[in-house]
């Protein structure tokens, strides 16, 4: 029994060489995972097209930047779609980094963000980032952080009831690895966390969303649909590797 639970470890931690979608379970609960090499495929961030107006959707993106190998949303939005945190796209900022602690998901501090530049793929708690020493081509800032230095949110209670489909990023401590999950079933923080951080082996992740959750990965023939999304995370076809 030992042996079969450290084996169905190594299968979920073990890094990709390229992307790689499939599904898996971990404490008995299943989910679906999107993993990249971000050292090798380069990730990118959608929010307007070019008139100005949010993709929001999938298929949009698709329609003016050429196919999707896979996206997910990534982070929390207000109603006209605008991110609620930060978000940096090639290089320009279009929203400000949110420091304060508010209402809801994202102002459960600490809350953080995924970075995306040359040297790979690193989700980075708010402060730490706003403390400087890693520069980001691209960001996007949610909340809450799931994992912060291979430590639980400590705000996650192990016998919470509130329980929803939930999806993130984690990422390695050297950004070569980013592994972009969604839960099938309705889950706890803690039991999310405790996803990325021991059934993935990821020292840091950070919460996209709960309530609009969605991926889209052909390779899966899977397109999930509904309200109209802010931010996106993807690789296109184009940039991932062969």
């Amino acid at each position: 029994m030992i042996r079969a639970a450290v084996l169905a470890w190594v299968a979920l931690a073990a890094p990709a060489l390229a992307l790689s979608c499939r599904d898996v379970e971990f404490e008995g609960l299943p989910y679906t995972i999107c993993e990249v090499a971000p050292r090798q495929e380069r990730l990118s961030l959608f929010l307007d097209d070019r008139s100005g107006r949010p993709y929001g959707s999938f298929a949009a993106v698709e329609e003016e930047n050429g196919p999707l190998a896979f996206a997910m949303n990534a982070g929390m939005y207000h109603e006209d779609r605008r991110p609620v945190g930060l978000f940096r796209q090639d290089g320009r900022e279009v929203s400000p980094l949110v420091t304060q602690a508010g209402p809801g998901n994202f102002g459960l501090l600490p809350n953080g963000l995924l970075c995306l530049g040359r040297d790979g793929a690193f989700v980075i708690e708010t402060l730490a980032y706003e403390k400087g020493g890693r520069d980001c081509e691209s960001a996007t800032q949610s909340g809450p952080m799931l994992v912060i230095d291979g430590e639980l949110h400590p705000r996650f209670l192990p016998d919470s009831d509130s329980r929803y489909i939930r999806n993130g990023v984690g990422t390695s401590g050297d950004g070569a690895r980013a592994v972009f999950a969604i839960s099938s079933r309705p889950v706890t923080f803690h039991e999310f966390a405790r996803f990325f951080r021991d059934g993935l082996g990821l020292p840091d992740a950070l919460y996209f969303d709960g309530s609009i959750s969605r991926l889209y990965a052909p390779a899966l023939g899977r397109d999930d649909w509904g309200v109209r999304m802010g931010p996106i995370v993807g690789l296109l076809a184009e940039d991932a590797a062969p």
